[in-house]
């Protein structure tokens, strides 16, 4: 679950900074992932450094599209996991029922 909360919120991230991207002086956010010291993973949000050109964003679409399909990926992956461990779950409980 933390691992599509991470990704959900990476995705939301990077949407605002393509939301913004033709904003003047916006200073897009970065993302990265950290491993919680009690298992899963949580994700750090910071702004990026400040743009020389306020007359335009510092927002790389490029990179947004790139980053945004890999963060559905990622939560698609985790859901799968989850969807597994609930359907060995119920099979284990079946098996002991």
């Amino acid at each position: 679950m933390s691992g599509m909360r991470a990704n959900e919120t990476a995705l939301d991230s990077s949407a605002h900074n393509v939301a913004n991207a033709d904003t003047q002086g916006f200073n897009p956010q970065q993302v990265s992932f950290q491993e919680n010291t009690n298992g899963g993973v949580i994700v750090n949000l910071s702004r990026g450094s400040a743009i020389a050109q306020q007359d335009n964003s510092g927002t790389d679409l490029e990179n947004e599209v790139v980053q945004s399909i890999q963060y559905k990926a990622g939560f698609d992956v985790n859901a799968k996991m989850v969807k597994t461990a609930d359907e060995m779950l119920g099979t284990l409980i079946n098996t002991k029922a």
